[in-house]
């Protein structure tokens, strides 16, 4: 069930709750589909008997009406994939946060400065000062990475043997040699989660208004590290990535990251408004 918090104007909603609220912007009935849903929003208050739209959710519509930027945060982890990220509108910027085996998401105004700060914590960014390797860069191909996360999903014998049944699914799959081998082997043992943060926006290219985009993939393995992924670049389209698919993992502090998080930023004079639309001009 959709609710909200009015002293903090944050709300928990569902995709299917925004879809209402896309309806009802533009003036239309939402389809047979997501009357349940609109609904349960009237209930609460959130809209009227007529359709009319309560008006804490300004700084939230406006936002999902005319954004200026999206960042999507993606992390897999233990119990499958979350979502979460960042809607940059004109008067409002507003995070939302998915929670395991939750259909629902919260929503809530952040200020601008934190940003970089929210992201950071979105993808539970830690100090990692004790974590150390003598390898820095790790190449091999997805194919040894699916085999080393296969061994280690049957989650059979102790660690020891798993350790041992990934070390030889990866030299079966032609992981280099030690330190190599030894160093890949205990990222995939020490794996907290994989996750990436995606910047998309409507700038300029050639003169011309164009969809930008940057992202940034990355292996939080606990004691181990952090590790960026350069390989498979991101932003990856489906069917781009198969077993022969190169993978390069980079050993990178802290500090690099949220440098990097902060670089997949637009900067303000990059953000293409409303009255920038070249199809007002």
């Amino acid at each position: 069930m959709p609710s909200y918090d009015s002293s903090r104007a944050r709300f928990r909603l569902a995709d299917r709750h925004i879809a209402v609220f896309a309806h009802l912007l533009d003036g239309e009935t939402p389809p047979e589909e997501l009357w349940d849903s609109l609904v349960e929003l009237q209930r609460i208050g959130l809209v009227g008997e007529e359709g009319e739209l309560a008006p804490i959710l300004r700084g939230l519509l406006g936002s999902l009406a005319a954004p200026l930027a999206l960042v999507t945060v993606e992390i897999t982890g233990e119990h499958g994939t979350i979502n979460h990220g960042v809607i940059v509108g004109q008067e409002a910027m507003i995070a939302h946060e998915g929670w395991p085996g939750e259909e629902e998401s919260e929503y809530t105004p952040i200020a601008p400065h934190s940003l970089v700060w929210e992201l950071a914590r979105m993808v539970n960014l830690q100090a990692d000062d004790e974590a150390d390797s003598d390898v820095s860069r790790i190449e091999t191909t997805m194919g040894a990475l699916d085999a080393a996360l296969s061994v280690l999903d049957q989650g059979e014998g102790d660690e020891a043997a798993t350790r041992d049944l990934i070390r030889k699914a990866l030299t079966e799959a032609g992981t280099p040699k030690e330190p190599e081998l030894g160093e890949f082997t205990e990222l995939v043992m020490a794996l907290n989660a994989t996750w990436r943060v995606t910047t998309a926006w409507d700038g300029k290219h050639d003169g011309e208004r164009a969809a930008m985009v940057r992202a940034l993939a990355v292996w939080d393995c606990g004691p181990r590290g952090y590790w960026v992924r350069e390989k498979p670049e991101e932003p990856i389209v489906d069917g781009q990535v198969g077993p022969e698919s190169a993978l390069c993992l980079v050993r990178t502090r802290n500090g690099e990251i949220w440098e990097k998080i902060t670089d997949l930023l637009p900067d303000k004079e990059d953000l293409i408004g409303d009255e920038d639309d070249p199809a007002d001009a």
